[in-house]
Formats: C-alpha cells, sequence, structure tokens
C-alpha cells in the first residue's frame, strides 16, 4: 500500500488530496476499512524530564469494507481539508499522514508521509507584522497545554529575537495563533529585560487581555502587514511600560 500526495505542501484550511494504491497479495483479502490520520507530536513534561508524544489531529474514514482480491490494483481517492489546528511545520515539527487499513487477523499495513504546513494567508500577515517591526524568528515549539489548546492538547508556540527598536525593552516575543474562518486571535507575551518571562505556560493566564490578546478580524487582516504591525507596535510598547 503507498499513498501518493498532490503536492507535499499545504497551509491549514486547505484541501488535501491524495491516491491510496493497494495491491492484492497472494489471496483475496477483507478489509474493514481504509483510513488516514494527520499526525503531529508535541512536548510533554513530567517528573521534570521532557518527552514526545504522538497526536492524531484527525481520522479520515476514505472507505468502508471492500474486498481485494488477490493481485488486485486498487486505486481510491481521499480529499479532506487540513484542520485549522495543524500546527507549522517551523523548527522541524513533524506533521504527517498515517495511512492504514483495517484488516482482520493481520498486522495492519500502514504508510507514513510527511507534509510540510506552511503559514495560512491570516498568520503570513501577523508574521509579516513582526517581521517589520524588526522582530526575527528563533523557534516553535508544540507544548502540551491542554487549556490553551482549545480543544486539542498542546499549543504551539513561536519566538521572536526583537530587532532594534524594541531590543531596550524586549529579550523575547512569544506568540500563539489561534485561527478560525473569519479571524485569527493572537496571545502575546513578552520577555522584558529585567522583569522575568511571565510565562503562561508554567501560571494561570490572568493578564490584562487587552495587552496580551489580539482579535484580528478578517477586515483587519485584508488590511495587510503594515497596519497590524500598528497594532502590534501599539501593544507591545503597552506591555512595556
Amino acid at each position: 500500500m503507498n499513498t501518493h500526495l498532490e503536492k507535499s505542501s499545504y497551509y491549514p484550511g486547505e484541501d488535501v488530496r491524495g491516491m491510496i494504491h493497494i495491491k492484492g497479495g497472494n489471496a483475496d483479502q477483507n478489509v474493514d476499512r481504509i483510513y488516514v490520520k494527520l499526525m503531529t507530536e508535541y512536548i510533554r513534561e513530567h517528573d521534570d524530564k521532557k518527552f514526545s508524544e504522538d497526536y492524531t489531529i484527525a481520522k479520515i474514514k476514505v472507505s468502508d469494507s471492500l474486498v481485494v482480491k488477490q493481485g488486485d490494483k486498487l486505486q481510491i481517492p481521499f480529499e479532506f481539508p487540513l484542520p485549522l489546528e495543524t500546527p507549522l511545520t517551523l523548527s522541524r515539527q513533524p506533521v504527517w499522514l498515517h495511512t492504514g487499513l483495517d484488516i482482520e487477523y493481520a498486522i495492519d499495513p500502514k504508510d507514513r508521509d510527511f507534509i510540510e504546513v506552511t503559514p495560512h494567508p491570516y498568520a503570513s500577515v501577523v508574521l509579516d507584522a513582526v517581521s517589520q517591526l524588526g522582530f526575527r524568528f528563533k523557534t516553535a515549539t508544540c507544548e502540551h497545554h491542554p487549556r490553551l489548546g482549545r480543544g486539542i492538547p498542546f499549543v504551539q508556540e513561536i519566538e521572536f529575537y526583537p530587532g532594534p527598536e524594541f531590543a531596550g525593552g524586549i529579550r523575547e516575543l512569544e506568540l500563539i495563533m489561534y485561527l478560525e474562518s473569519d479571524r485569527l486571535t493572537v496571545l502575546v507575551e513578552v520577555d522584558r529585560k529585567g522583569k522575568g518571562l511571565s510565562g503562561w505556560l508554567e501560571r494561570s493566564f490572568d493578564m490584562d487581555e487587552r495587552q496580551s490578546r489580539l482579535i484580528l478580524e478578517h477586515n483587519d487582516l485584508k488590511k495587510g502587514p503594515a497596519y497590524v504591525a500598528g497594532i502590534f507596535e501599539d501593544l507591545l510598547k503597552r506591555q512595556m511600560r
């Protein structure tokens, strides 16, 4: 069994299309169903130790029960929208499709295909905006945090180094983005020099929401990175006070 994707790079919300190729063996086989899982991994901490844990973002049923006859060659198409909560593959964050067959009394054959996940157009506006303010990408990690995950057990935290304008007061900028069909919510955290990182992943998120949470509507994002950069600049200057 092999899965062939139409392409290897997608952004959240975009349709993923592919074809599953199945070749029959030496005897007829009953297949209960064929499925595709969209998977990633996140970091969980326990007893001061960190380890990676796989997570299934979505499971898509491709077909119901069927019989794969001896020597058959089947091609089964599939299509599904990449979920909006799919993390970006920044800092080598893995995202892959796991294709499997449910076959009674047999080892389930599996196929794994890694994909690149690029920013949704909304997220691209935000990333371009912080870049215009001089911030440089540092790293991105998926961390276990069910409360902030909004239905999934982790968040993707994207960190930036400050540029010259903010280097005197900010050591690091951290963003968590929640993508919706008509808006983008961004949690913003700054590591202020001499004050220490507030660290929303280590404590309750009880900061003034006006200074820590941005809700960017579709119309805001349509105005482009320069407009959004102005919103970020105002918020960051308030947080630095």
